[in-house]
């Protein structure tokens, strides 16, 4: 039998996202319209952002860990959590929670190991961008990163806020996106990672200017490939 895999969810297109990967690449391993069982919990963005705005990392941890727990309860035997932003909370969350975690950056660098990547420009919320989540990881695998300017990193948090959590992909957005990868392709980065689980559904890998690494979609994977240890 499979695992029981459970959804932390906080932003609702990367988790539906995360959900559909998941149901859809299953059946290669396990047969025409099989998945493991999977369960979702989410409480509301609004509630993620009054403590990621306070940075309030350990508030996030709370609903993190609200959520494992509840997860735990109808028999999940594992966590992951299809957003980039929130897993700065992880140090405070993967002790004290009642089952284990897969980190979704554990997910994009094994990636980029296999692909044989050194350099990766990292595209996400400015907190995420700015923060440590990818680049302590990084490291471990001997793995470099860099982040757009400021400028950028401002726009395309905007983007992510006001378009891409609700649901709006706009042909200008990913145009821009688009320009700023070409930057950090400029600056020597050989892959991106679309770090925040919504920009896979805006970016286009067909016309990226460097390959991508599709956070989202790669820890949906991870996911399954624990599920059927």
């Amino acid at each position: 039998m499979a695992k029981h895999v459970g959804i932390v969810a906080c932003s609702a297109e990367g988790a539906a996202l995360c959900y559909r990967t998941l149901c859809t690449e299953a059946p290669t391993y396990m047969g025409e319209h099989m998945h493991p069982e999977v369960s979702m919990h989410t409480h509301p963005l609004g509630e993620y952002m009054v403590h990621i705005h306070a940075g309030n990392w350990e508030g996030v941890a709370q609903l993190m860990l609200s959520s494992a727990r509840k997860l735990a309860q109808v028999g999940a035997n594992f966590a992951i959590c299809p957003d980039n932003t929130i897993h700065q909370a992880f140090p405070y969350v993967v002790d004290a929670s009642p089952i284990p975690w897969l980190h979704i950056a554990d997910a994009v660098a094994e990636e980029a190991t296999r692909r044989g990547c050194k350099n990766l420009a990292v595209m996400g919320t400015k907190y995420l961008m700015t923060g440590p989540v990818y680049p302590e990881l990084l490291k471990r695998y001997n793995i470099s990163c860099r982040i757009p300017e400021e400028d950028d990193r401002e726009r395309i948090d905007n983007i992510i806020f006001q378009e891409l959590v609700n649901g709006q992909f706009l042909e200008d957005s990913r145009v821009y996106f688009n320009e700023v990868i070409q930057k950090l392709k400029d600056q020597g980065c050989d892959a991106v990672v679309l770090g925040c689980t919504e920009i896979p559904l805006l970016v286009d890998p067909k016309d990226c200017p460097l390959p991508t690494l599709d956070s989202t979609r790669l820890l949906a994977r991870a996911a399954i490939k624990e599920a059927l240890k």
